[in-house]
């Protein structure tokens, strides 16, 4: 076959409907706790689709406002319901792509092995604590929801460190500048170095679930992302990195 034949039928088949989804490139803006299985998910996905998965993390209400200020997201992951009801209200979102993908539950980490079996408002009582700033973070939101419920809030919150999402709380406890971090479960198998210490009631703070919808604008291929995501090999790799069933 002549190299201009061969050209000519490379140049056909990029326009069928298949190449272009196997050659196609989405986005995804996800919750900052969800590094290691968007890191694993995305690959897997492309080795199965072809499809690549640009990955952007940070703190749900952070991507949120990207995603109304116009950025290219094709698809949203929060860590709570409030942050993509406030997209879905703003027509950002196809609710008909809307699920939940994953749960979680709250933990203490702690570095001080002194405080391993104690009460959390002795182990937050012992010097700075660090968790996700409660006026955005959804992990910060879920953490003061539980220590109010537990009648700690009001003792301990002068010793809080906010951080602008929970991997930021987490970082300053791997770094020795708060003596413990409330975070995720899922987080806590990221930094297994840092025990975990306490776990809130789940009855503490409302159910912890990661809903995922399309954008109003996403490419084809994320409605296969998100069926991957909710398929048996995804929730796979949700369960291995520590996140549970979504609570329905």
């Amino acid at each position: 076959m002549s190299r201009t034949l061969l050209a000519f039928f490379l140049a056909v088949a990029a326009f069928l409907p298949g190449a272009a989804i196997a050659q196609e490139r989405i986005t995804v803006f996800a919750a900052a706790s969800l590094k290691e299985v968007m890191d694993r998910a995305s690959a897997a996905f492309k080795a199965e689709s072809g499809t690549e998965v640009v990955v952007s993390l940070a703190s749900s209400s952070v991507l949120a406002r990207q995603i109304d200020a116009g950025a290219p997201a094709d698809i949203f992951i929060s860590a709570d319901q409030e942050w993509m009801d406030w997209v879905a209200e703003r027509n950002l979102i196809r609710n008909d792509s809307r699920r939940l993908v994953a749960g979680n539950d709250l933990v203490m980490v702690s570095a001080q092995a002194a405080s391993a079996g104690a009460k959390p408002d002795a182990i937050l009582s012992e010097g700075r604590f660090a968790m996700g700033d409660p006026s955005h973070v959804p992990a910060g939101i879920y953490a003061k929801a539980a220590l109010t419920s537990l009648g700690l809030w009001e003792k301990v919150k002068d010793h809080a460190v906010f951080g602008e999402n929970v991997r930021v709380a987490l970082e300053l406890a791997q770094r020795g500048e708060v003596n413990a971090a409330i975070v995720y479960g899922s987080d806590q198998l990221a930094a297994k170095e840092l025990p975990r210490v306490y776990t809130f009631p789940a009855g503490s703070h409302p159910p912890i679930v990661y809903p995922a919808a399309a954008t109003a604008k996403a490419k084809p291929a994320a409605d296969a992302f998100l069926d991957f995501l909710s398929g048996e090999e995804g929730q796979k790799i949700f369960r291995d990195r520590g996140f549970a069933p979504p609570a329905l």
